[in-house]
């Protein structure tokens, strides 16, 4: 009779023991699947999205801006509305004082891109992109006489890699060409030039 009992409890314990296991092993296993879907929406784009953010790294002069002025760290606001899977609309604003030997290169900007995609890996997006704008440059010369302020259409060109980090957050490279068409002046000379932005980006989604 106790060893009937003893055979029973003993079934009970390993039944429990095998029941507790059981569950916990499931519960851990959809925690994982909740872990990863996180991880796959996360790295996944999602159209009509906004985003707005900042650019930090060197503008590059070349051409007749090149002798006028120095290279220089600066910084640019930006702007992007994913329109779809492989197309997103990106608007930047910068300015920036450029001095060199007593002359200066200020330039501004205000342009419109359309960035395209073709693939994506995993959170790793690579890029190019392609659009015009309005720019406002003006040069200084060595006897302080400033160039006329008078805004002039343009365009630009560029490529760059978006990371995203998490739902929120894309960290990215930016390398961009900017081209201001010519602008007559009365006074001084014509201002010709353009100029090159290689930044580091972050931008917060919303």
């Amino acid at each position: 009779m106790k060893k009937n009992i003893f055979l029973k409890l003993m079934a009970f314990i390993a039944m429990s023991f095998l029941f507790i296991t059981t569950v916990a092993s499931a519960k851990e296993n959809s925690e994982s699947e909740k872990e990863a879907s996180k991880a796959v929406s996360a790295a996944k784009r999602e159209v009509h999205k906004h985003a707005i953010g900042f650019g930090l790294g060197q503008t590059f002069l070349l051409g007749n801006f090149e002798k006028k002025g120095d290279n220089k760290i600066a910084a640019d606001l930006l702007y992007t509305y994913t329109a779809s899977y492989s197309f997103d609309l990106m608007l930047n604003a910068h300015y920036s004082e450029h001095e060199y030997k007593g002359k200066a290169v200020i330039l501004r900007g205000y342009t419109m891109s359309i960035k395209g995609r073709s693939y994506e890996f995993d959170a790793f997006s690579p890029f190019v992109l392609a659009g015009l704008g309005f720019y406002m440059p003006q040069i200084k010369n060595s006897s302080g006489e400033t160039s006329e302020a008078k805004y002039t259409f343009g365009m630009n060109a560029g490529a760059g890699v978006d990371l995203r980090l998490n739902q929120k957050v894309v960290a990215g490279i930016l390398a961009q060409y900017h081209l201001p068409f010519e602008i007559k002046q009365d006074e001084t000379e014509n201002i010709r030039g353009s100029y090159f932005k290689l930044l580091l980006t972050m931008m917060y989604l919303f």
